[in-house]
């Protein structure tokens, strides 16, 4: 049986958070203005048949006395708008610590996906989900509630890592899907030019974007001592050093570029959060959508 997507302790903490759109009007989840999506607030709209997750105080008890079955109460609220988690599913994401061999970034990512996907099922917004890789695009549609949710985590179990990440022209079907005012989070390492280009089109195109980005600890660390082949896993060349030798220049280059992407994603009026693969899995969700971060700009 493979592992929950959200530990314990992470799904606890998300309880504290809400999916707050900077553009949002009020402190209605991610929503932007008035439309007939369903919630628990407001004016009634409809029954449906309970699904497993739904809360009980939903349940219409009187019905129930008359059909003998479990009807949910839905009522309209203010959420048009959907969440769109972008997954980055190219070979890098693979990359993995020796100490923690079992996990990688996408591991990580894949968390993260699962941990925002509950953010919006408790809120009632609509979700959805896209993996970007060159080999295929990925997508599945908006929607909300419990069934959507666990149809997601199917996806994310069976979702390998695999070739570079996608050319602009194979993602046009999300410029077709993504609505002007919807909520963008992007995961992924942030290494191809190509990922801060997408986000600074979307961003430009009027979409509200937000960056996590996903790091190992020995690209933050360079904890590597002797003789090592560094392999770069979507092009496949390699370089063979010395890691105590190599590790102040690395450092230095590494937090120039570092500096240089949150620059440019500042520039683009993109919020942005680090993972590193040793720190729990809700640390960008905290300082993205906690109370500070709300209100925040960039690390």
């Amino acid at each position: 049986m493979p592992e929950p997507l959200i530990p314990a302790d992470v799904r606890h903490r998300l309880k504290g958070l809400s999916l707050v759109a900077r553009r949002a009007v009020g402190d209605r989840g991610i929503g932007l203005h008035a439309s007939h999506s369903r919630g628990t607030g407001l004016e009634f709209a409809q029954y449906r048949p309970y699904e497993f997750g739904d809360e009980p105080r939903q349940i219409d008890w009187k019905l129930y006395a008359r059909s003998d079955r479990f009807f949910v109460r839905e009522a309209e609220r203010e959420s048009p708008v959907a969440l769109w988690i972008l997954l980055d599913a190219s070979a890098s994401m693979a990359q993995a610590d020796a100490r923690r061999a079992g996990f990688s970034r996408l591991d990580a990512g894949k968390g993260l996906v699962a941990a925002l996907a509950e953010l919006a099922l408790a809120q009632g917004d609509r979700f959805a989900f896209a993996a970007l890789r060159d080999t295929g695009l990925t997508l599945t549609r908006p929607a909300s509630g419990t069934r959507h949710r666990d149809r997601l985590h199917l996806d994310l179990h069976g979702l390998p890592a695999a070739g570079g990440f996608p050319e602009e022209t194979a993602l046009a079907p999300l410029w077709e899907r993504i609505g002007q005012r919807d909520l963008v989070v992007i995961l992924s390492d942030w290494f191809d030019p190509a990922c801060l280009d997408l986000a600074r089109r979307l961003s430009a195109a009027g979409r509200e974007v937000l960056g996590i980005q996903i790091l190992t600890i020995g690209e933050r660390d360079f904890d590597y001592d002797g003789g090592y082949r560094f392999r770069d896993p979507e092009t496949g060349e390699e370089l063979l050093g010395d890691g105590a030798a190599l590790r102040a220049e690395y450092l230095g280059r590494f937090g120039a570029a570092q500096t240089g992407l949150h620059a440019a994603l500042d520039a683009a009026g993109v919020r942005h959060a680090d993972l590193v693969l040793d720190q729990p899995l809700d640390t960008p969700l905290q300082r993205l959508f906690g109370r500070t971060g709300n209100r925040a700009g960039g690390e």
